[in-house]
């Protein structure tokens, strides 16, 4: 009997999902219980324990077992890339080796010989040997190979390699990264990144070595790369720069384009810049993943009671609502969540931004293009003339917009924006300070809300601790003995502890005594003070919730947000 057959007798599948398999089947090689995994009909771990039963092969988790970097160089990296196969203890005359596929006998076999040692299999899931590959060998570590694998080829051992730049090399250049090694390897870049959930990729040249980092979870962390990587630095940027519509020849100028792409059946798309540096150009893409905002205002982390407090102000039928944070933190998302809570038939939303990050059903979207003059302040001018409901400016940057926003406003219009402030109460100074007049401000702007954003603890390896009380801020205000959360590290947080981000929040009513503040121009702290008074939560308190709540650490609050 085959593996699925097994499956179904055992009623780990039904008939149906198996005729489906049996149907979606490319040829003889293609297996039944791949097929079933790969469509979601049944976990790989459990098709695995199965197979272990029925071939009496013992299956290991390796997550739990630590590889000897030396072990590594016993296999030829072509069985280990192409076949999966990962060696993970020896001793006198056996090598134990770790596969997902024991019907691939050849590769046993020529394993065999190669190492002239007896070769045991043991079975482990697909994944998590591709993850100890990437861990050892690097991102793209097989391209890799076979493109230095070319070169020799190609090159003599007499080959004069020259190391400045060729005034003729373009032709080369464009030749070389429409190559199928240097396309597959460009491609492994952007599909780990986007299987870390990294938000921009950077790659850096430097003397001796050319990095690469994934931003995840708002924190740089560079990934394993073969030493070799460097050798192919010109090939990659060439690449990137022909996806993005760059000009190729130009290295002595910054550049910026972008590039749409479908990576595990998600549309994706990338915004490029490219800077010369000492040593070569260094590319930063940013990654905007669609799926990636289709969060609602639940999902964002506001207590309760802020939640209400925030829904009535979106709700109102004219003022402005600010959302205030540095670079990063999380306003774009907050934005649109709101909008996606709001939007109806029954009401018009535009918006202006800088560039249009993502692209939203059932809401008009302009770009600003200041080559062609189409500014902030020109673009909402036309709106009032397009008659929308809400209006969405992608951030108030100087007079000229925030006074026609505030009209907008003031005309029956709902208008949100972004600033670029520390706190919720100066938001209002910052308004001021732009050169708006007071009342102006005080009879528009109906709430401010500022953000951070915080990593949260891995769920798969949180663990409680009792802190070091002395050494904790005091106004964290925890409870004699009550113990905290952290994360331990894992293969499911690359053994960082923490897996994903919450937002923490300010929020900023804008009372008659605030207004009345701001009229008097009176400074961010008062402000702050006399809203504290009504209510106001700080960020670090927002924050302190959610430490005691077991989300994040104090680390973690203390990182985003100032005493």
């Amino acid at each position: 009997m085959s593996i699925a057959e097994i499956l179904l007798e055992k009623g780990k599948i039904t008939a149906d999902q198996l005729e489906v398999a049996k149907a979606a089947r490319r040829g003889p090689h293609d297996r039944l219980d791949r097929i079933l995994v790969r469509m979601g009909f049944i976990d790989e771990v459990e098709a695995l324990r199965v197979m272990s039963q029925q071939m009496s092969i013992p299956m290991v988790d390796l997550s739990e077992v630590q590889i000897d970097p030396e072990l590594l160089k016993l296999v030829p990296t072509r069985l280990i890339h192409k076949r999966q196969l990962v060696p993970i203890e020896k001793t006198d005359d056996t090598l134990r080796v770790a596969t997902a596929d024991p019907f691939d006998i050849n590769a046993l076999d020529e394993l065999r010989l190669l190492t002239g040692l007896k070769v045991l299999p043991v079975l482990a899931s697909e994944a998590e040997i591709q993850r100890l590959i990437r861990q050892h060998f690097g991102v793209g570590g097989s391209t890799i190979d076979e493109m230095i694998e070319e070169q020799q080829q190609e090159q003599g051992e007499d080959e004069i390699e020259l190391l400045s730049d060729s005034v003729d090399e373009n032709g080369d250049l464009i030749e070389m990264a429409q190559e199928a090694t240097v396309v597959k390897l460009v491609n492994e870049i952007l599909a780990e990144a986007i299987r870390d959930k990294a938000s921009d990729i950077h790659i850096e040249p430097y003397e001796h070595d050319l990095r690469l980092r994934y931003r995840i979870d708002g924190v740089l962390q560079q990934m394993p790369v073969q030493a070799q990587f460097q050798r192919f630095q010109a090939a990659i940027i060439s690449r990137i720069k022909i996806m993005s519509n760059l000009n190729i020849a130009e290295k002595r100028l910054p550049q910026d384009g972008g590039f749409k792409a479908r990576i595990h059946g998600r549309e994706i798309d990338f915004r490029v810049s490219v800077i010369p540096y000492g040593y070569g150009e260094g590319i930063v893409l940013r990654i905007l993943d669609r799926q990636s905002i289709n969060l609602t205002l639940s999902q964002l982390g506001m207590s309760p009671q802020m939640l209400a407090q925030f829904e009535t102000l979106i709700s109102r039928p004219h003022g402005i609502i600010l959302v205030t944070g540095p670079t990063g933190s999380g306003k774009t998302t907050t934005l649109y969540a709101a909008l996606h809570t709001i939007v109806s038939d029954e009401i018009k939303i535009l918006t202006v931004e800088d560039p249009i990050e993502y692209y939203l059903d059932g809401i008009n979207q302009v770009q600003v293009s200041e080559k062609i003059g189409l500014s902030f302040s020109r673009t909402l001018r036309s709106f009032l003339r397009h008659d929308p409901d809400v209006i969405l400016v992608g951030e108030i940057r100087d007079k000229e917009t925030a006074e026609v926003a505030i009209n907008a406003s003031l005309t029956g219009h709902l208008v949100f924006s972004t600033l670029h402030t520390n706190d919720s109460a100066g938001a209002n100074t910052r308004l001021l300070d732009m050169g708006v007049e007071p009342f102006l401000v005080s009879s528009s702007v109906e709430g401010i809300l500022a953000q951070r954003l915080v990593r949260t603890i891995c769920k798969h390896c949180r663990q409680e601790y009792t802190p070091d009380y002395a050494a904790l801020p005091p106004d964290l205000n925890l409870q004699p003995g009550q113990k905290l959360h952290r994360g331990r590290g894992c293969r499911e947080c690359r053994n960082i502890g923490f897996k994903g981000r919450v937002g923490i929040f300010e929020l900023l009513m804008m009372t008659d005594e605030v207004r009345e503040l701001v009229v008097q121009r009176a400074s961010a702290w008062k402000i702050q003070q006399l809203a504290m008074t009504q209510g106001l939560r700080l960020l670090r308190e927002d924050g302190w919730e959610k430490v005691r709540a077991g989300v994040t650490t104090p680390e973690e609050v203390l990182r985003a947000a100032k005493a």
